[in-house]
């Protein structure tokens, strides 16, 4: 699985020509699902790891629209890990994708509820940067800033922008995924879109580097 750098920095270059497609075919189908999820019940690791190709991106980009950047990947695996002993208490196999959704943005609110806050050491102590922190590039930069903007709007707006622009999610297979319903997203993302470009039309492109100093 790429790494959240990999993802984030072509969002980043190419936000600006983004275009939120609706009209694709939807991904592969309930019953599939369903299969997939009763055969990884019988202990079929294979099955369960079809599953998780099909929903890592899913769980990664709820993920990133609520925890830090450099937690997601970690916390992607962990979410896998409870789902697979908590299957057969799964009613309807063919809402897989929801219900992992669910565990999802639960694992998320644990996160923030037991994580101990981390003090940040300012970067002009003697010595110079610290450690293991090599600097940051100008386009990651960018990319975290334009990560910070998307965690700013509207809980509503966030997580289907961030399924659609980083993890690269068609509007039909946000909607297959998730388990909302196909109106919803578009009309989310047409709206999020619209926000998202009112918020960047007011911040000049060299200045993001300059905002990227929040924490992400």
């Amino acid at each position: 699985m790429a790494s959240s750098g990999d993802r984030i920095e072509p969002f980043a270059a190419s936000l600006d020509h983004a275009t939120v497609n609706l009209r694709s075919a939807p991904p592969g189908d309930a019953t599939d699902d369903s299969r997939l999820v009763e055969a990884a019940r019988e202990g079929d690791r294979a099955a369960f790891g079809l599953l998780y190709d099909r929903y890592s991106r899913m769980v990664h980009g709820i993920l990133l629209a609520r925890v830090p950047l450099s937690e997601v990947d970690d916390l992607v695996q962990d979410v896998f890990l409870r789902a697979l002993p908590r299957l057969h208490g799964l009613r309807d196999a063919t809402r897989f994708g929801a219900w992992l959704a669910a565990i999802t943005r639960n694992r998320a609110n644990d996160y923030h509820r037991h994580a101990v806050e981390e003090v940040e050491l300012p970067e002009d102590l003697p010595g110079g940067p610290r450690e293991g922190k090599p600097a940051c590039s100008s386009s990651d930069a960018e990319a975290e800033f334009l990560l910070s903007v998307i965690r700013g709007l509207p809980e509503t707006y966030r997580e289907i922008l961030l399924l659609r622009l980083v993890e690269g999610m068609t509007g039909p297979e946000i909607a297959a995924r998730t388990g909302l319903k196909h109106g919803s997203v578009r009309v989310n993302l047409h709206r999020g879109m619209q926000k998202l470009r009112e918020k960047l039309a007011c911040v000049p492109r060299a200045d993001r580097g300059k905002e990227e100093g929040r924490q992400v």
